[in-house]
Order: C-alpha cells, then structure tokens, then sequence
C-alpha cells in the first residue's frame, strides 16, 4: 500500500519526532503504507540521524535537528512522537502550541501534571491529540472489545493482561520504573479497554529484579504483578517479564458471567513441527511482527481523525486514566500495600487549557 491523494484532497503531510527504533517503523508507514498520507519531515536533535532515516526511505521530506524548525514548518501538518518517553509531554505541548495534530506514542507522560498540561494545550489549540496504545487496533483485541460491548459474555468477572519481552539485553539504560511506566502501560489500558465504562478503584502491585538481580540496587524492577479492582466489582491482573526466551508474548483473558474470551498468539503461525526432539512451533520474537498491522491502522485513524476533525479514538484522557493505574502501582511497591488511583481530573485539564488560551 502506498500514499496516494487526489487533486480534490491533498495528502496530509505528517512530520516524524524521533528517528529510533520505533519512529523509523511509524516514518515508513508515513512514507509508503498509507493512502492519503506523506512523510512531510522527520526531526531529531541527533547530527544525520533524520537524514539518515529520510534518504533509506527515499521520501521527498525534510530532515531536521532543531525541533523550533520543524514544528515552524508549515508542510507538516501533523505530528508523531516517538521520542524517549520522559520527553513526550514537552514535545506535545510544542506541538499543540505550533497548531499541529499530535499522535504520541505511550506514555504520553510520566506525571499527572504533565498529562494534564499536555491534554490542555491540546484542547487549548483545537487539535487533535492520539496516543499509541496499539492493542486496542490489534484484530483479536479489538473483537474482544466489542463482544464485550455487545454483551457476549455477560459481566465481565476476571481479566488478565499480560507483556513479556524477549530479551533484557542492556538493563543499564532503562530508567525507574519502567516496567510500570512503559511496559505495564499497556496492560492497564487494555484492562480498561476490556471492561468498558468501569473506573479501577485500588492496585496492588509486586515488583522485583528476577531477570537481573544485579541491577536491582540502581533501581531496576524486570519483573512485576498488579492486581486490580474495578468499581464494577470485576478483578484483573496485569504481569510482565522483560525476559521470556521463547519469544515475544503479549495476550489477554476476560471471563464474564456468560463466556470467556482470549487474546494474544505467541506462535508466529499455526504450523506446529513434529521430529525426533519433540513438537515445536515458531514463536514470535519482535513487537513489529506482532503488531506491525495494528501500528499501521493506528496512524491511520489519526489521519482520519485530523482530516474529519473527530475525537481520536484513543484520547489523551486514556492515557492520563492508565498513568495514573501506573503510578499507583508503583507507590504500592512503595509502601507495600494498594493504593486507589488518583482520579479523573478534568478540571484540570479545562484549567491547563485556560492557561494555554
């Protein structure tokens, strides 16, 4: 699939932040998989890296270091963050301020404080502001989501949501709190997503460095379980590993009152070998094997939403209601006992908007 655009609708130009792992797959996406859609720019303060990135996907965009410059570039349109996520919520804040749509990957900030700035000035500009919580656009999450909404299994009773990366390969650079903050993320949104119009009301969590005890004392966790209430009375866990050897492993179960259903495949197809060592399968070892459609159809729905002006799919205040899951989780690790998420602050937000007015 490739960008394309009709002389009635122009395609939307989209500027990249971030030329790493993660925003070279979403850069190709805006160059080559989407209709509609254009890479405009790709900027990161690195000296070649968004050049570099620009000339192996022989698009037509421009590179940048200086983030002033590229925000005051009037063909990009829209903008998507896949920076370190300590930087996100800077980044959507300038964003916003310079007029541009903003897709942030997660978590769109580490504080409430700076998801509350962040969603103000968003909603202070008139712009659209999506995060990149990709479960929700994964086939099977998604149908799960709506069996749910449909009533398929009746109540929702007991959820789970689980991550497990492949490799702990370098612990030294991972921050605090990571596997709360940008790995568990997604768990908690999931959970949320999956028992839809409930509001978590306490998290216990459990946290240590199984992988890498060596690291614990400079403040890794690798390991972690949460368990969570719902004001709907409906109980979830979330878990994750930052090593299962087998594979990337990401699913999810919910159990109501009339059905079960799951979610996730770790087998990279359904060939199952058999030989003289045993049965085995292939497994799936890379997060952009797993979800490579769901990352296409996320960018894809914020192009959408920035053409017809509609709210995003997957909000601003989502991530702010999964944050706060997170940082709840790590103040029971804290004090070794649950905690009741802060909650919905909207007024707030309206407030942080005021400010940006």
């Amino acid at each position: 699939m490739t960008s394309s655009s009709s002389p009635s609708s122009p395609a939307l130009g989209v500027g990249l932040i971030g030329a790493g792992r993660m925003g070279s797959f979403h850069a190709a996406t805006l160059a080559h998989r989407l209709p509609g859609v254009r890479l405009a720019a790709v900027a990161d303060p690195v000296p070649g890296a968004a050049r570099g990135l620009v000339d192996r996907l022989g698009a037509p965009a421009a590179a940048y270091t200086d983030i002033a410059a590229f925000l005051a570039d009037p063909e990009v349109e829209a903008v998507v963050i896949a920076t370190p996520a300590r930087t996100h919520a800077e980044l959507v804040v300038a964003a916003a301020g310079a007029g541009k749509a903003v897709y942030c990957e997660k978590p769109m900030a580490v504080t409430l404080a700076e998801a509350d700035r962040a969603i103000g000035a968003a909603r202070a500009a008139g712009v659209v502001l999506q995060v990149g919580f990709n479960r929700r656009y994964d086939a099977g999450f998604r149908a799960a989501h709506e069996k749910i909404v449909r009533g398929d299994i009746g109540t929702p009773h007991l959820l789970r949501s689980l991550t497990r990366d492949p490799k702990l390969a370098d612990p030294a650079p991972i921050p605090p709190w990571t596997v709360f903050l940008e790995t568990l993320i997604h768990d908690f949104d999931t959970l949320r997503h999956l028992n839809p119009g409930a509001t978590v009301v306490e998290v216990f969590a459990l946290a240590d460095a199984l992988v890498r005890p060596d690291f614990k004392e400079r403040g890794l966790l690798d390991t972690a379980l949460v368990t969570l209430r719902f004001d709907n009375g409906a109980l979830a866990t979330a878990e994750a590993s930052f090593q299962a050897v087998y594979g990337y492993d990401v699913r999810g179960e919910v159990f109501g009152s009339a059905g079960m259903l799951t979610m996730g495949e770790v087998r990279r197809t359904h060939l199952t070998s058999y030989g003289p060592e045993g049965v085995g399968a292939e497994c799936v070892g890379y997060d952009q094997d797993l979800f490579r459609d769901a990352y296409v159809a996320e960018l894809a729905d914020f192009a959408d939403s920035v053409r017809t002006g509609r709210a995003p799919s997957v909000t601003g205040e989502d991530a702010r209601a999964a944050l706060a899951i997170a940082l709840a989780a790590i103040e029971s690790v804290r004090t070794g006992g649950p905690v009741r998420p802060a909650p919905a602050a909207e007024t707030a937000a309206e407030t942080a908007a005021g400010g940006h007015g």
